[in-house]
């Protein structure tokens, strides 16, 4: 749905999804550069390399639509392809079926993912270094800034950019979650009262 889409729309919509999404990407990447730098040799070592992979469990992974979005934005054709063809095979395992021999197989991986540390690595890293816990502390709220919705955020904007044209998937959380949508309408009374309506 997300790759006809895209393919379907002008280039004048394409253009402004992607100025849409570009702080987004630049925010992604100050995130991966940092766990790049400081989580990914505890990582491989504690759970890739002894095939714990705990953190990429097939229960514990949630894929907001909006990472579906993006991804496809970035990737290519035939990366989009591989994904769809590993969603074709049985999961059986006890591992995210996205998880292949070298990692994600997913160009950007979802948000949920790629913020997630277990005990074991925060422990690793912060219990020697407080000002890394910090900066971890403050890529953890400016994720707010696209993901939650108590203000206007890149991941609502694509879900209704997408409702708009018809579609429909229960990834949708922002505008199926429950909660999510409580927040939405606190943030909205909020504002209200703010401007004395």
């Amino acid at each position: 749905m997300v790759r006809s889409f895209l393919a379907d729309i002008s280039l004048k919509k394409r253009q402004k999804l992607e100025s849409d999404i570009a702080d987004y990407l630049k925010f992604r990447e100050e995130a991966a550069s940092f766990f790049s730098a400081y989580f990914s040799e505890v990582c491989t070592r504690k759970c890739y390399q002894s095939k714990l992979s705990a953190c990429c469990t097939r229960e514990g992974i949630i894929t907001f639509f909006a990472d579906v979005v993006i991804n496809a934005m970035v990737s290519k054709g035939r990366e989009l392809d591989v994904l769809l063809e590993v969603l074709k095979k049985p999961n059986n395992g006890f591992k995210c079926i996205y998880l292949g021999e070298d990692g994600c197989m997913w160009r950007l991986k979802p948000i949920v993912c790629e913020m997630f540390l277990c005990e074991y690595a925060k422990n690793e890293v912060f219990g020697k270094n407080q000002r890394l816990m910090r900066e971890w502390e403050s890529l953890k709220k400016r994720k707010e800034l696209y993901t939650w919705p108590d203000r206007r955020v890149v991941f609502d904007t694509l879900e209704t950019c997408f409702i708009d044209a018809g579609c429909s998937s229960p990834l949708m959380y922002l505008h199926n979650s429950p909660g999510l949508l409580r927040v939405k309408s606190r943030a909205l009374s909020c504002a209200a009262s703010c401007r004395g309506d």
